[in-house]
């Protein structure tokens, strides 16, 4: 007996990097798809297709998702619509939900919520569990041994074949740039350029020119035509870090290019196409900077259609000695190895500059090693420190894991398990909460309301 057909769904989103995301994540999950850049577009396979269930953006040129909702039903009264926006308004989501859709999602989109959303809607076994892509081969350079790192990786496995735009998110020296070119590396644009951009690191008022190019004589010191990194990471990839740093002026030009995807170089008039996908990065929280109005809220959905938190060292503490380890490997040609004391050294800070800090320490005691044991001597003062403080409480004590654990918990049960609000309650991302009840999960712990 053959199996029945999967569910057809229909895509609706202007943005190519959205259809993109949902196309490649809902193909990964088992299901046909149809995407289409318009409400129109989707009536028009309404009507010349069979489709299973409908998932549409909020605000589109032309008919809004709304309208295409209700157009729709007139035709097709019980067709599943779940509709998704960056622009959470109470008034939409009423609006949304009395004109007959199954749900309503805020953009970053949690991929557990969409999945839950679409087999409710279809049908469809709601316990089955994700399932992710085919495994792939990190690169040499990249290590996960942890639970969260994995996660992470998880879902870059899943995001990298799309054309979505990333926002990275997490403190400085985590691994940000390591989680973009693994990005570039499992995506159909490997073949490309990838391109990186520090906007923190350049003048403002070289920023522009770097980023977009410029004409020769567009000012002083332009002798020469310049061609920016659009430009240049034609069919690949372009990364720009602490994206937080942009000026507005610049904010405003980046906008257009995620809207239209087009841009001018500085001193002409004349349009060019960018032909590049756009990762981003921060260490700061962008919507407490959108709430100050140092960033432009626009800007911030348009960049932030998936967004990736990679967590703090400290949080992730099986990677610490396979890093350290690696690292002396590189510094010494494999001549040194860590002693007994140093592994528990390093097992102990806390590594406030993540892995970047360690990174420095372990190069600076290969520097002084001069025999095949790096010694705690060999590491920096702050650092040793760690082996002069009293040993840390037995493992039946309660830890810092335990606590964490404990508050988001709560938090889970004051907010019925609505992913989205314990995160803002916790004051961390929704996908950072994310990654944590993943971990929770495999540990055998109910992370969903029952």
């Amino acid at each position: 007996m053959s199996a029945p057909p999967a569910p057809r769904l229909l895509i609706v989103d202007d943005d190519p990097g959205q259809r993109s995301l949902l196309d490649s994540f809902l193909k990964s999950q088992g299901f046909a798809t149809v995407t289409v850049s318009s409400g129109e577009q989707a009536l028009e396979v309404l009507r010349a297709q069979d489709i299973d269930m409908m998932i549409s953006d909020v605000r589109m040129p032309g008919l809004s998702g709304l309208d295409t909702l209700r157009r729709a039903r007139q035709e097709h009264a019980i067709l599943p619509v779940l509709l998704v926006t960056a622009f959470a308004d109470v008034r939409e989501a009423v609006d949304a939900m009395r004109d007959g859709a199954v749900n309503y999602l805020s953009k970053p989109i949690d991929f557990d919520e969409l999945l839950a959303s679409v087999r409710q809607a279809t049908g469809l076994a709601l316990t089955a569990p994700v399932r992710f892509a085919a495994e792939r081969q990190l690169p040499p350079h990249v290590l996960a041994h942890s639970a969260l790192m994995q996660a992470v990786f998880r879902d870059v496995a899943l995001i990298a074949p799309s054309e979505s735009r990333v926002l990275i998110t997490g403190e400085s020296g985590v691994g940000k740039e390591v989680v973009a070119d693994v990005i570039h590396a499992w995506s159909a644009r490997a073949a490309g350029p990838l391109l990186k951009v520090n906007c923190a690191a350049i003048p403002e008022n070289l920023l522009e020119s770097e980023l977009f190019g410029h004409e020769k004589g567009a000012f002083t010191s332009a002798v020469a035509q310049r061609i920016g990194r659009f430009e240049q990471a034609h069919n690949g990839t372009l990364f720009l870090d602490e994206i937080a740093e942009m000026s507005p002026q610049l904010q405003a030009k980046l906008l257009r290019v995620t809207q239209n995807g087009t841009f001018n170089r500085v001193g002409s008039n004349k349009e060019i196409q960018s032909e590049c996908r756009l990762l981003t990065a921060t260490n700061k929280h962008l919507e407490e900077e959108v709430a100050a109005s140092r960033f432009r809220e626009d800007l911030f959905y348009r960049l932030n259609v998936v967004e990736l938190n990679v967590p703090a060292l400290r949080e992730r503490p099986e990677d610490i000695l396979p890093l350290a380890t690696r690292f002396i490997e590189e510094f010494t040609g494999g001549k040194a190895r860590l002693s007994n004391a140093v592994s528990d050294c390093l097992a102990r800070y806390s590594w406030p500059g993540n892995v970047r800090e360690l990174r420095n320490a372990l190069e600076r005691a290969a520097l002084l090693c001069c025999g095949e044991l790096i010694l705690p001597d060999h590491l920096p003062t702050r650092i040793r420190a760690v082996l002069d403080q009293p040993p840390p409480p037995p493992a039946n004590a309660a830890t810092l894991e335990d606590v964490e654990r404990e508050a988001i918990f709560r938090a889970l049960h004051a907010h019925n398990f609505n992913r989205t609000e314990t995160a803002k309650a916790l004051k961390i991302s929704r996908r950072a909460l994310t990654y944590k009840l993943q971990r929770y999960r495999e540990q055998g712990l109910q992370v969903d309301a029952e």
